[in-house]
């Protein structure tokens, strides 16, 4: 766990009210959400349900949480406004874990759980459920006295998975263990109908990143069995440029339904993105890097790339750019490279250590242009700028990979079944 993080019990959550980072409240925590897992692991917190003004239940995910203080919960301002709705590998703690009568897995007694504690794991965003407080004997209208007792999650059994079983709830909790790319390989081995059924077990985080990594039939597959409004939200989780490539592969109708249905800002960057030819530096780049204004700090730059949910290649390097700092930025000044964040103090200006002498490539530049000058400069990603010299984009080098490889190379077995069963 965080060292000092505090431990929280999920009843001093409920009705707390949701703010944003302006301050602005966006709702009251109903319940949260936990995923069972397998091989003794304790239950994983998905995120929280919040009830907006409008009544509106709504699923915020822990990513999406920045701060669990006394009497409130800070989010990162981003919220999904779709209405919630429970997922068969989801459990709601305050409705269905409190007041359950389970077992001490020393004694065989029966005890009442009152409340759930939760903590924060180390160096990530994932929470986890830390600690039952339970009540000894039977529970009930007329027996409320008996020993109370704060117990270690393992010590209660019926909170987790068995190894077995064909459930999708069994399945999905197996694959948490397993890195994207081997869960793509392993759902494109399974039969449609069971393929069908775990993606709609996966949280939309969860499944827009092993769609990623899916071949393309496969992915529309996928797609075109999920709920409209599930596939947008699952549109909008997924990278820019890969939600566009998958775009591109259904029937114009089917295109444009969907991009309505998503978030104007995201159905933007995606719209962008398919405007340009597939092999361009504009078809390939995402429009998503880190962007710093010149007043930034070293320090600055370092917590941006600091994020859990960044690929390596886009965390290599920070893009300088004059306000707006979301892309079509204003003028791009530079690039400073993840050494060189690492060589200065914390208090640099990111603009006097600017990288400023490798021209930026315009989005028309073919993908043997882009090969060539990412091997000629040893880099992991390159800008892409227009003409007017503000930031688009960039491109990295996984994405240049994935259209260099045969178009099949997503269907290989690689690893080995030694090495996806590890989790490797």
């Amino acid at each position: 766990m965080v060292a000092g993080a505090p431990r929280i019990f999920v009843s001093h959550l409920s009705g707390v009210p949701v703010f944003d980072p302006n301050g602005d409240q966006v709702g009251r925590v109903r319940d949260l959400v936990a995923m069972l897992r397998v091989g003794g692991r304790p239950p994983r917190l998905l995120g929280m349900v919040v009830e907006l003004t409008s009544r509106r239940r709504i699923f915020l995910p822990m990513t999406r949480v920045t701060g669990v203080e006394s009497g409130q919960v800070i989010t990162t301002g981003v919220v999904n406004m779709r209405r919630f709705e429970q997922r068969p590998t989801e459990r709601l703690i305050l409705g269905e874990f409190l007041d359950r009568r389970v077992q001490l897995v020393e004694t065989d007694e029966e005890v009442t759980i009152l409340d759930v504690s939760i903590q924060q794991l180390p160096a990530r965003r994932d929470w986890e459920i830390d600690k039952y407080f339970v009540r000894k004997g039977r529970g009930g209208a007329l027996r409320r006295k008996g020993e109370t007792l704060t117990v270690e999650w393992s010590a209660v059994s019926g909170f987790s998975l068995e190894e077995h079983g064909q459930g999708a709830e069994s399945l999905v909790a197996t694959f948490e263990r397993l890195r994207p790319t081997d869960v793509a390989n392993a759902l494109h081995h399974l039969s449609p109908k069971r393929r069908a059924e775990v993606a709609a077990a996966l949280d939309d985080d969860r499944l827009a990143d092993v769609l990623e990594e899916l071949p393309e039939d496969d992915q529309v597959e996928i797609l075109g069995k999920l709920k409209e409004e599930r596939a947008a939200d699952v549109l909008e989780a997924m990278d820019p440029d890969d939600a566009a490539d998958l775009l591109s592969e259904l029937p114009e109708e089917d295109k444009e339904r969907l991009l309505a249905l998503m978030r104007p800002d995201d159905a933007a960057d995606v719209r962008r993105l398919m405007a340009y030819e597939e092999r361009t530096a504009g078809g390939l780049m995402t429009t998503e890097p880190i962007v710093l204004r010149p007043d930034a700090t070293v320090a600055d730059a370092l917590a941006r790339v600091r994020r859990s949910d960044l690929s390596p290649a886009l965390a290599a390097q920070v893009y300088v750019c004059r306000p707006p700092d979301e892309t079509p930025t204003g003028k791009y000044l530079g690039t400073v490279h993840f050494q060189r964040l690492l060589r200065d103090p914390p208090f640099t200006l990111v603009s006097s250590i600017v990288d400023s002498d490798l021209v930026p490539l315009p989005p028309n530049t073919p993908l043997s242009s882009v090969t060539s000058y990412l091997a000629a400069y040893n880099l992991v990603s390159v800008p892409v700028v227009d003409v007017s010299g503000s930031l688009l984009g960039a491109v990295t080098v996984d994405d240049v990979l994935d259209h260099l490889l045969p178009e099949d190379w997503r269907e290989t077995d690689f690893h080995g079944e030694e090495g996806i069963s590890r989790g490797r």
